[in-house]
């Protein structure tokens, strides 16, 4: 798949944004917030690439900020460059993020990421398969001694679908990259498979779908009965039957909350700021994206360890939440 065609899906998204918000005129920023912000996405062709966009778009008409998006690997490296103040915004799932927060993911080399607080919740990344209808795959164990792309290394899919393929005893051979070169990989008989996750529907299996006859499959009730005693902190998901035009039933599977997060110290009205746009603005989220329709407020408690950023505290505490204590940073001030 050509990368145009996937920015093409990304520029008519927020077109859409634009669109559904109405004409008026963008709002006027504090004078003590930075200039120019950034927030971290992941590798074209996935859901934050597009998400990412929809929500910085949304945030900079309603509150007037500027608020730019930088392409990443994903997850692993947003933590790592939030983290370090190398950007002040960016997206996880929440699997990735517990790696972070205890230091304990390979990828992590020991390291605890503590500089990282949660904003507000996304949506559910369920993991599932395509390949080429002409493959003859139909199952995970049909990987085996195949080729499968997982997307971007650092990535949520590079992460756990090598972890998740061990506990359930398949030896495929991972090929990573972005989305899109996975999806090109894929035409061009380079994988046999391309297993990824993001949330739905995935543009770049849209697009897949949209030239070729695909097959979209999942694992099986005892591999996914494997796959959460070995990885615990994934949890039950379900692709509905018609998320594509080719899927034609249910697909039972696994995902991973993913949480919009930002660095410690960016400014507590700020950040305020965005949770509330982003919270009291969901259909036009939705007609950016159709995962922002999890983007919803009763979802916050989806994240059970990361502290809050106390400006999404405010936020919540305005809306008669509760946030627990273990999820109250220390330099919350009340």
């Amino acid at each position: 798949m050509k990368i145009t065609k996937v920015l093409k899906l990304a520029v008519a998204a927020v077109a859409g944004l634009t669109i559904a918000g109405g004409a008026f005129a963008q709002a006027k920023p504090n004078p003590k917030w930075p200039t120019n912000l950034t927030l971290g996405t992941a590798s074209v062709g996935g859901t934050y690439f597009v998400y990412g966009q929809v929500w910085a778009s949304l945030v900079n008409e309603k509150i007037g900020t500027n608020i730019s998006t930088q392409q990443t690997q994903g997850p692993n490296q947003n933590i790592i460059l939030a983290d370090s103040k190398q950007i002040d915004f960016g997206m996880t799932t929440m699997g990735v993020a517990l790696q972070a927060w205890e230091g304990k993911g390979d990828w992590t080399k020991g390291q605890k990421f503590s500089n990282i607080r949660a904003m507000f919740p996304m949506y559910d990344t369920p993991f599932h398969f395509i390949t080429l209808e002409k493959s003859g795959i139909k199952t995970a164990k049909d990987l085996a001694g195949k080729k499968s792309g997982v997307g971007p290394r650092a990535g949520t899919c590079g992460t756990y679908f090598p972890l998740m393929f061990k506990a359930i005893g398949i030896d495929t051979t991972f090929r990573n990259g972005q989305a899109s070169d996975m999806s090109a990989n894929l035409q061009d008989g380079l994988i046999d498979a391309f297993p990824f996750c993001a949330g739905v529907p995935i543009a770049a299996y849209s697009e897949l779908e949209t030239t070729n006859k695909v097959r979209f499959f999942t694992f099986t009730d005892d591999e996914l009965k494997k796959i959460k005693a070995a990885l615990p902190e994934l949890s039950d998901s379900v692709i509905p039957k018609g998320s594509y035009k080719q899927q034609t039933e249910d697909h039972k599977t696994v995902g991973l909350y993913n949480f919009s997060i930002a660095n410690k110290d960016v400014a507590d009205d700020l950040v305020y700021a965005v949770v509330k746009a982003v919270m009291e603005n969901n259909p036009q989220m939705v007609k950016g994206h159709a995962a922002a329709k999890e983007t919803l407020l009763p979802n916050w408690n989806r994240n059970g360890f990361l502290p809050f950023h106390p400006g999404a505290i405010r936020y919540f505490k305005e809306k008669g939440i509760n946030v627990p204590k273990h999820l109250i940073p220390p330099e919350y001030k009340g």
